[in-house]
């Protein structure tokens, strides 16, 4: 199995939206992913709680199968519409995939 984890810092207001709804929105998009790419297994994602200053404002944590998996998922074209949004409302961006 292969774990992608990805984490944004999200922009103080992009697309006439704030961070919080702009955080809420790409939440929601790409949960509804789930189901519509087989390759993913699990998804989970979450917007940080606001305790910590200067943590990032989302995590995504997707399992797969392998590289290959991880590939389908990454350049299916409903992945790649919520990319394109996701570019327009994030500063930072940081990503990590491994085996487990």
């Amino acid at each position: 199995m292969l774990k992608h984890i990805v984490v944004w810092k999200f922009k103080d207001e992009a697309e006439g939206k704030s961070r919080a709804e702009n955080c809420a929105l790409v939440r929601e998009r790409l949960l509804a992913l789930v189901g519509v790419i087989p390759e993913v297994k699990h998804m989970e994602i979450g917007i940080d709680i606001g305790s910590i200053q200067g943590n990032f404002d989302l995590a995504l944590i997707v399992d797969t199968d392998n590289t290959d998996t991880l590939s389908a998922y990454a350049n299916h074209p409903e992945h790649l519409k919520v990319v394109d949004y996701i570019k327009k409302v994030v500063e930072q961006r940081v990503a990590v995939d491994f085996t487990f």
